[in-house]
């Protein structure tokens, strides 16, 4: 069974990574605020259109729908709005760096709810795959030059809430073992926190989105949404402990992408050394 975890959490890091390069061809039309109550919602649909199919209601276990429901308020909603004002505030480079500490609070909190307790050798993997992460983002571009400690208050609490979620989430999966139900609860709710925000910031935003960004945005919230399900159905087959951490390897994905798609990725000895200690974390984690 790990094989299959281990495939669909790296299936879950490509859709992520694919995600975050086609966001760079929607936000020529949609500011990402607006995007975000379009893509999730998007996602959303997918999975009810994929519920009568999937989803058998005579087994449902209302504790675990709770756990979903739970979940969904923090991601991916809370965790999208996070992110998009971490970046305003700090850049790209500082934020995608705190990031990479996703795995450390995901395995933290397994151990503690979950009893798992990773090898040493898994430890050693995921300290790679972390380093590997943060030094892809370091020093990449430009930081903003006027920012405080206080800030990375907010990038640093969207990694605390999206590794906590993963074993929460787990903790549902273990009542009602069925990744489309966790996902379908989850963005539902999200869903509706993000429609609200977006309502709130702008009462008009429904009438004055752009087709073009609303189309690319579907697009990317379909690629996050799969990324999404593949996770949570990884992590009913194998361990939060391989899982979180080969997930998050999507910072890799989105650099081999936009060298393929964008052309314009700089190979650099921090970046060759970066993406050797992610890959070769990830041969350990698999391996081991």
């Amino acid at each position: 069974m790990s094989q299959v975890a281990i495939l669909l959490a790296l299936a879950s890091a490509f859709g992520v990574g694919l995600g975050f390069v086609l966001t760079q061809f929607a936000l020529r039309w949609m500011p990402p605020w607006q995007g975000a109550a379009f893509s999730v919602p998007t996602s959303t649909l997918l999975f009810w259109c994929m519920a009568p199919f999937f989803v058998d209601v005579t087994k449902v276990d209302y504790t675990a729908v709770g756990v979903f429901a739970f979940a969904g308020i923090f991601f991916p909603a809370t965790v999208t709005l996070l992110n998009f004002e971490s970046n305003r505030l700090v850049g790209p480079n500082i934020a995608g760096a705190v990031s990479g500490l996703t795995p450390l609070f995901a395995v933290m909190l397994a151990i503690l709810l979950l009893g798992e307790s990773p090898r040493p050798l898994q430890l050693l993997a995921i300290a790679a795959v972390i380093a590997g992460v943060m030094l892809m983002y370091s020093g990449r571009r430009q930081i903003r030059s006027h920012w405080s400690i206080w800030m990375l208050v907010l990038p640093l609490l969207a990694a605390v809430i999206r590794g906590c979620v993963q074993p929460v989430v787990k903790l549902g999966l273990e009542r009602w073992p069925n990744p489309i139900v966790a996902v379908l609860i989850g963005y539902t709710v999200s869903s509706a926190v993000l429609i609200g925000s977006a309502l709130t910031r702008d009462r008009a935003y429904i009438r004055r989105f752009n087709p073009r960004g609303a189309l690319w945005f579907g697009g990317i919230g379909l690629c996050h949404g799969l990324a999404v399900l593949s996770l949570y159905a990884a992590l009913v087959y194998g361990p939060l402990a391989l899982v979180s951490p080969l997930a998050a390897c999507y910072p890799l994905a989105t650099l081999l992408l936009s060298f393929a798609l964008l052309k314009h990725e700089p190979i650099t000895p921090q970046l060759a050394t970066a993406v050797i200690l992610t890959v070769g974390g990830v041969v350990l984690l698999i391996t081991t």
